[in-house]
C-alpha cells in the first residue's frame, strides 16, 4: 500500500539506523566519551528520525562514518562531559521523564513493597469500576420497572427486588471504594518513583537509562500517573501551552535521553522497549502528545493496533505495536491521509499538529561518567526552571535545591569528606561510593550506599539506614564550624570568622547572605529545605512546615551539633533511665512523628481548622518539648514503659508492610474516631497505642492521642526549678529513675521493679561499650604491628627507652582497668543469682 504524501515525516529505514549507530559510536570514541548501547540508538533514536534527517547528521572522515561537526556539541558539567546530538525528531517521538523535578513531590522513594501495593491498587480500581457499572445497570433496570408497570402486584414485587439489588450493588461499591482508599492510603496517596539506573552494554555502564522490570499494568499506571502530575503542575502556567504549540510550534530545543522499559508479559517473557525521554521541556513533550492524540503510556508499553489502524486493515484488539518505527509511521500515515482527504474538522490532529511535525531537540548520545549522568541531567533541568520564569511548587523547589546542594558538595569533592567527619564511628567511611551516596541522599535509589557510615555493632536495618540518612542531611545543610578562638582582652579590631570549607558551599548553593548577616529567616529557609529533603525518605509524607522552629539562627551560623550515638544505642540508654539519651532520641524521631499516615506533629497553623482535624492546634516545638519532658515529669497517664514502647513502634512504623492488628485480633480504631461512624482505613504504617505497661492496645495512635497524652502545657508546667535542678546535680542521680510513694519516701517494691526493668537495657549499653573497647584494642595492636614492620623495613632506630617505658606504663594502666572491670562483672554475675 502506497503511503500518502504529506508534511508528517516517515521514519528512516533499519539500514540507515545501523549507519547512524556507527557514526555515534565513532564520534564518541573520538571525543573520549561512552556511547549508549547500540540497540538504544537503533530502536530509540533512529526510530524517531526521518531518512533525510539521518543522512544530514552523518559524514565520512578518514574512511570512517561519523557525526557532522555541526550536528553535535560537547557540554562540560564540572569534570564531566556530555555529547549532545542536535537534530529534529518526530513530534510524537518523545515521552515525559519520570524524574521530572517539577512533579517530584508526587512520588515516594523506590520500593518493591510499594510497587506490590501499586498492583493491588490497580486491582482495587478495577473492582470499583466494575461495581460502578453494576450499580448503574441495576439502577437502569429499576427505573425501567418504575416507568412501565401494569400489574400492580407484580410491579410491587419486582420493584422490591430491584431495590434490594440496588442496595446490594451500592454496598459492594462502598466496600470496593473503601478497599481502594485503604490501598491508596497505604501508598501515602502517592506512587513509588520507578527505579532508574544506568543501562549496561557488555557489563559496562553506558550513556542511557534503564527501568527495573515491571508488568504492563504497573507501567501503564505509573506513566499515566506521572503524566497527570506533570499536567497538574503545568496549570500554573500563564498561557495554554497546547494552543501555543499548535499555533506557533516549538521554537527552542529540548534535551532528551534514551531510556529502556522492561515490560514483563504474563508468559514470563520480557519486552525491552527503547524510547526517548524529555529531560527538559517535559510539559512540551506531554502537550505535543496530547495534540497528536497519543497517550504516553501507549508509547512506552505498546500501542493498541485499533487506535492507529491502517486502511483495509482488520482491527485486532489484542495486538500491541511495540516497534516505535511502526507506531510513528502509522501516525504519520493517518494524519497525512486526513490532510489529503481534506478533513473538515479544524480541530483534527492533522491540522493542529501541523507546526510540530518535527521539533528541535538535543539528545544525549555520550557521556564521560554514565553513573553520574542522571545527576548531571537533573541539575540541568533544575537550573533551567529554578532560576527561570516557570514557578516551582514549594515542595518541588526545595527538593530541587537539595539536589543542587548535594551536587555542589560533590563538585567541590567534599561530599564524602563531610560525611566522614560527621560519622567518626563509621565502620568503613573510606569505602563510600560518591554516585551511590548522591543517589541515596536524593531518594533516587536504595539507602544501602550509606552502610559504611554505620557503627560496626549496628545492623544495617531500614530504620538504622534512614537514621543515618537524616543525620547526613542534617550535617550537609547545617555544617559545623570549628570553635571560635577565645581572645584575651578586648580589641577594637573587627573579628573575622573562619567558616571552613563546607559552610561556603551551602551559602553558594542556597544563595544566602554573608555569615555575619545570617538571621532567623535564613534559618527558617534551611529548616524547610531540611524538612523537604528528609520527607523524601518516607512513604507517607507530611507537611514540610511541621518542622518550623526546630533549627535556629545559631544552627545556621555555627552548625548543628549531632550526637554520634546510633538510634539503637540511644534507645537502650533511654530504656536504662538516661533522660539525656531520651531527649536526643526524641530529636532523632521527629521526622517519624511528622511523616506518618496519622501525623502527630503538624504545622499548627489556621489552615488546619476543619471538622476532620484531630487534636489541638499547637506549634511543632510545643509537641517536641512535651514529649521530652514526659520522661522526667510525674504523670499518672505516662510511664517510662509507655514512652519506650511508643519510641520503638515509631522507629519501626515507616517500614511496616502490613496493617497493625489488635492484641485480641480485632480491627484497631483510631483514637479520635472511636465514636465516629466514618472511620479511616487501617493501613501499614499506623501504630498501636501502648498502655502504661508498654503493651499494645486496640487503639491506633493519632494526633488526638498524642495531644491528650502529651498536652501542650506539659513542656512548661513541669519544668524543674533552679533549686530542684541544683538538688538533682548534688544527688548525682539525674540519669536514674526516681520512684517514690505519696509521702516522698522511696517505695522499695517500686524501686526493685524499676531496676529489674532497666537492668537488661543497661547490660546492652555495657555490652556496646565493651565491643567498642575490644575493637579499639585490636586496632591499636594492628597499628603497633604495622609500625614495627615498617621500622624493620626502613632500618630505623628504635624508640628511646624513656618513650617505650611511658607507653608501656599507660598500657599497663589500661590492662589493670580492664582486669578491674572483669572483677566487677564477675561480682555482678554472683548478684544475679541472688536477685
Amino acid at each position: 500500500m502506497k503511503r500518502p504524501e504529506g508534511i508528517f515525516p516517515y521514519i528512516s529505514t533499519p539500514a540507515n539506523a545501523e549507519r547512524l549507530a556507527d557514526a555515534v559510536e565513532n564520534t564518541c570514541a573520538q571525543e573520549g566519551v561512552i556511547a549508549p548501547p547500540r540497540e538504544a540508538i537503533i530502536e530509540g533514536l533512529a526510530s524517531a528520525l526521518g531518512d533525510a534527517e539521518i543522512k544530514k547528521l552523518m559524514e565520512y572522515r578518514s574512511s570512517k562514518r561519523g557525526l557532522a561537526p555541526s550536528s553535535y556539541r560537547v557540554v562540560n558539567a564540572g569534570d564531566e562531559k556530555v555529547l549532545l546530538l542536535i537534530c529534529d525528531v518526530h513530534g510524537a517521538g518523545v515521552v515525559p521523564w519520570d524524574l521530572n523535578d517539577r512533579a517530584v513531590g508526587a512520588w515516594t522513594p523506590p520500593s518493591e513493597e510499594a510497587l506490590q501495593r501499586v498492583a493491588e491498587l490497580i486491582t482495587a480500581e478495577r473492582d470499583v469500576t466494575q461495581a460502578e457499572k453494576n450499580l448503574r445497570y441495576v439502577e437502569m433496570g429499576r427505573d425501567a420497572l418504575q416507568r412501565a408497570g401494569t400489574d400492580v402486584t407484580h410491579s410491587a414485587a419486582a420493584l422490591a427486588t430491584a431495590d434490594d439489588q440496588c442496595k446490594e450493588a451500592a454496598r459492594v461499591l462502598a466496600d470496593a471504594r473503601y478497599q481502594r482508599d485503604r490501598v491508596l492510603s497505604s501508598l501515602g496517596n502517592r506512587r513509588p518513583r520507578p527505579l532508574i539506573r544506568a543501562a549496561e552494554q557488555d557489563g559496562e555502564a553506558s550513556a542511557a537509562f534503564a527501568l527495573s522490570p515491571q508488568s504492563r499494568d504497573v507501567a501503564v499506571h505509573l506513566q499515566r500517573y506521572g503524566s497527570e502530575q506533570l499536567r497538574r503542575s503545568g496549570r500554573r502556567r500563564g498561557y495554554d501551552l497546547e494552543e501555543s504549540l499548535a499555533a506557533s510550534g516549538q521554537l527552542s530545543r529540548g534535551m532528551c535521553a534514551l531510556q529502556e522499559w522492561q515490560i514483563q508479559r504474563p508468559d514470563g517473557e520480557t519486552d525491552r522497549l527503547w524510547r526517548m525521554v524529555a529531560v527538559t521541556a517535559n510539559n512540551r513533550a506531554l502537550a505535543r502528545l496530547n495534540i497528536f492524540g497519543v497517550r504516553a503510556e501507549d508509547l512506552v508499553t505498546g500501542m493498541p493496533q485499533p487506535k492507529w489502524q491502517l486502511p483495509n486493515e482488520a482491527a485486532d484488539h489484542g495486538l500491541l505495536l511495540l516497534n516505535q518505527r511502526e507506531v510513528l509511521n502509522r501516525i504519520s500515515h493517518t494524519l497525512n491521509a486526513a490532510r489529503s482527504a481534506n478533513e473538515a474538522n479544524p480541530d483534527h490532529a492533522a491540522y493542529r499538529a501541523a507546526k510540530i511535525t518535527t521539533v528541535p531537540a538535543e539528545i544525549v548520545v555520550g557521556c564521560s561518567n554514565p553513573a553520574g549522568l542522571e545527576h548531571v541531567l537533573r541539575a540541568l533541568n533544575v537550573d533551567d526552571h529554578l532560576r527561570g520564569v516557570q514557578p516551582y511548587e514549594e515542595d518541588a523547589r526545595l527538593i530541587a535545591l537539595w539536589a543542587i546542594l548535594v551536587d555542589a558538595y560533590a563538585n567541590e569533592e567534599m561530599l564524602l569528606s563531610a560525611l566522614g567527619d560527621s560519622f567518626p564511628n563509621g565502620r568503613a567511611v573510606d569505602r563510600l561510593e560518591e554516585n551511590a551516596v548522591r543517589t541515596a541522599l536524593t531518594a533516587n535509589g536504595p539507602l544501602d550506599a550509606l552502610i559504611p557510615l554505620l557503627p560496626l555493632e549496628e545492623a544495617p536495618t531500614p530504620a538504622a539506614l534512614r537514621d543515618v540518612a537524616i543525620r547526613a542531611i542534617t550535617a550537609l545543610i547545617f555544617p559545623r564550624l570549628s570553635p571560635e578562638p577565645q581572645e584575651k582582652g578586648k580589641s577594637g579590631r573587627r573579628k573575622w570568622r573562619d567558616t571552613g570549607v563546607c559552610w561556603p558551599i551551602v551559602r553558594g548553593a542556597l544563595q544566602e547572605p554573608a555569615w555575619s548577616q545570617i538571621r532567623r529567616k535564613d534559618a527558617d529557609a534551611r529548616t524547610r529545605l531540611w524538612s523537604a529533603a528528609v520527607a523524601q525518605l518516607y512513604l507517607h509524607r507530611g507537611n514540610i512546615l511541621a518542622a518550623n522552629g526546630l533549627f535556629g539562627a545559631s544552627d545556621a551560623k555555627e552548625g548543628f551539633q549531632q550526637d554520634p550515638r546510633s538510634i539503637r544505642q540511644l534507645l537502650l540508654e533511654a530504656e536504662a533511665g538516661d533522660p539525656a539519651a531520651w531527649s536526643t532520641l526524641v530529636d532523632r524521631i521527629i521526622p517519624n512523628l511528622i511523616h506518618a499516615p496519622e501525623p502527630l506533629i503538624t504545622p499548627g497553623q489556621g489552615s488546619e481548622a476543619g471538622n476532620k482535624r484531630k487534636g489541638v492546634r499547637r506549634t511543632p516545638t510545643s509537641a517536641v518539648a512535651a514529649l521530652k519532658t514526659a520522661f522526667t515529669r510525674k504523670s499518672p497517664t505516662v510511664t517510662r514503659e509507655l514512652l519506650i514502647a511508643f519510641a520503638k513502634v515509631l522507629i519501626a512504623h515507616p517500614d511496616a508492610t502490613d496493617a497493625p492488628q489488635g492484641p485480641n485480633g480485632a480491627t484497631p480504631i483510631c483514637y479520635s474516631e472511636q465514636d465516629a461512624s466514618d472511620r479511616s482505613p487501617i493501613v501499614p504504617g499506623m501504630v498501636l497505642a501502648p498502655d502504661l505497661k508498654g503493651n499494645p492496645t486496640n487503639i491506633v495512635i493519632d494526633k488526638g492521642w498524642f495531644d491528650d497524652t502529651f498536652p501542650p502545657d506539659a513542656g512548661l508546667s513541669e519544668a524543674p526549678t533552679e533549686e530542684e535542678a541544683d538538688e538533682e546535680a548534688e544527688d548525682g542521680d539525674s540519669g536514674t529513675t526516681r520512684l517514690t510513694d505519696g509521702e516522698g519516701t522511696p517505695d522499695p517494691r517500686a524501686l526493685l521493679d524499676g531496676l529489674r526493668r532497666e537492668l537488661p537495657a543497661r547490660i546492652e549499653v555495657a555490652a556496646g561499650i565493651y565491643e567498642r573497647a575490644v575493637q579499639g584494642a585490636d586496632e591499636l595492636l594492628g597499628d603497633f604491628e604495622a609500625a614495627r614492620r615498617i621500622r624493620i623495613q626502613l632500618e630505623e632506630e628504635p624508640l628511646s627507652a624513656d618513650q617505650r617505658i611511658e607507653w608501656m606504663e599507660r598500657l599497663a594502666k589500661l590492662r589493670d582497668m580492664a582486669q578491674a572491670s572483669v572483677t566487677a562483672l564477675q561480682h555482678a554475675e554472683i548478684l544475679i543469682l541472688q536477685m
